[in-house]
């Protein structure tokens, strides 16, 4: 592993923004990390550290840093898509678009659907026991939550051809059109109270971000705009949670009536420009730390096993809470002087169990030898575009169902509402399986 990491890094083209890894890594790790401190476990049940302190929900402006992902997905996949296009024969822009797809979603669904049949599988065998009560009932439900953002992410990677075609003729253009129409989505949730009209803004909001990692990949996000970014988005997330009906809190909170997250607000879409104009400007001192070997070499690292550890850090964090209640270590109540001063030693034991579980997974989330367009296998047949886009879709509503629903009542037939429509466990890991297999068929160009 050191080997091949100290190979990879020496390898690196001097071309290469090593900052956009960088992000990337710190992203992840920051979601992460905010998730261990904000879990209040205790013997009855699973809470909310913001809940309990709400003096504490400003820092949820810091910890919130999805948009940052977002926006560096969006510079990648320009890049990705691009690449392909300059290598695709005349005509063949099926074969690119299904050779993008595979591309890109391997490093997420191959760890995803892993981390699905282990743990449909334990949850499966759980209940066939009888078990699925207390901390192993409420570890069951939560476990697959975090899936939610590898299904927006699924959307963002299939939606990218039309939307760069849009960026590339309009520009700055594109992301206000996607930005005015998270405004409208708002004011007719708001003002109107058009029912159900909300959930565009799971699009509008993460897509206009997504479109800004468009103009970082055409170096159009410069120090004054991204000044610009960070000024302008924090004054307005400020002023529209001070005067209009969004909370303080930019992760969700239980029990509220309007959540910034599910579904994203325009206060959401503001707090993430503030986020993607505060990097940018960080941009040219983090460069310079980067060209340090042993920092680069980190990075790499990291890189290589982000999303698993991604995927396996609430499977962690509730089996060392499943450790400390089986050996009877009390748990004293969050935000308690004691709750504090336990905090790191859960946060370390999580770590470990965390980087236990990579060691074991971190192979399934090396990518494939890539196809290019127009090799021998690759897809260039008339059709391999419509159906690597039918099998992203069947992937995107399987993981956000199974986000919606988790692995508890397995065996009750339980189910929870995607866009209308009851979706149980069983249904939603079908929707991801045939997806995945689907985009894999158009990308190889199986007949």
């Amino acid at each position: 592993m050191g080997s091949s990491v100290r190979e990879l890094a020496g390898a690196t083209p001097a071309t290469r923004d090593r900052y956009v890894d960088l992000l990337r890594v710190a992203s992840l790790g920051a979601v992460v990390l905010g998730h261990w401190l904000m879990a209040a476990v205790t013997p009855d049940g699973v809470g909310n550290l913001l809940a309990v302190v709400p003096a504490l929900q400003p820092l949820t402006w810091l910890l919130q840093v999805m948009p940052v992902f977002f926006f560096v997905g969006g510079f990648s996949h320009a890049l990705s898509y691009r690449s392909l296009l300059r290598k695709r024969p005349e005509g063949s822009e099926d074969s690119v678009y299904s050779a993008f797809l595979r591309a890109r979603l391997q490093r997420l669904l191959r760890p995803t659907t892993v981390f699905v049949l282990v743990w449909g599988a334990a949850a499966l065998l759980v209940q066939l026991l009888g078990g699925g009560g207390g901390l192993t009932g409420v570890t069951l439900r939560m476990v697959t939550q975090p899936l939610w953002f590898i299904g927006i992410y699924l959307a963002m990677v299939a939606f990218t051809p039309p939307l760069l075609r849009l960026h590339e003729r309009y520009g700055w253009g594109a992301f206000a059109g996607l930005a005015g129409a998270a405004v409208a989505v708002d004011v007719l949730r708001f003002a109107a109270g058009v029912p159900y009209v909300e959930f565009l803004n799971f699009a509008f909001v993460w897509l206009a971000v997504h479109q800004l990692g468009f103009l970082r990949a055409d170096g159009r996000v410069d120090p004054r705009r991204a000044a610009l970014l960070a000024g302008g988005g924090l004054v307005t997330a400020t002023a529209l949670v001070a005067l209009g009906p969004y909370l303080l809190s930019m992760v969700g909170m239980p029990g509220e009536k309007v959540s910034n997250m599910a579904p994203p607000t325009l206060a959401l879409l503001a707090h993430g420009l503030w986020l993607v104009g505060a990097v940018e400007l960080l941009r040219a001192p983090a460069a310079r730390l980067l060209e340090r070997p042993r920092v680069w070499r980190t990075v790499v690292a990291a890189n290589g096993v982000a999303m698993t550890a991604f995927l396996w850090h609430l499977t962690a964090m509730f089996g060392v809470y499943g450790a400390l209640l089986a050996l009877d270590v009390e748990l004293p109540a969050p935000a308690s002087a004691a709750w504090w001063a336990q905090v790191p030693l859960r946060i370390a034991l999580a770590a470990a169990l965390t980087a236990a579980l990579v060691a074991a997974f971190r192979t399934f989330e090396r990518p494939a030898a890539p196809t290019a367009p127009g090799a021998p296998g690759a897809s260039g047949a008339s059709g391999g575009g419509p159906l690597a886009a039918l099998g992203a879709t069947l992937c995107l509503l399987g993981v956000l169902g199974l986000s919606m629903v988790g692995f508890g009542g397995l065996l009750d037939g339980r189910t929870a509402l995607l866009i209308a429509i009851p979706v149980s466990a069983p249904a939603a890991v079908a929707m991801t399986l045939g997806g995945w297999l689907l985009v894999e068929r158009a990308g190889r160009g199986a007949r």
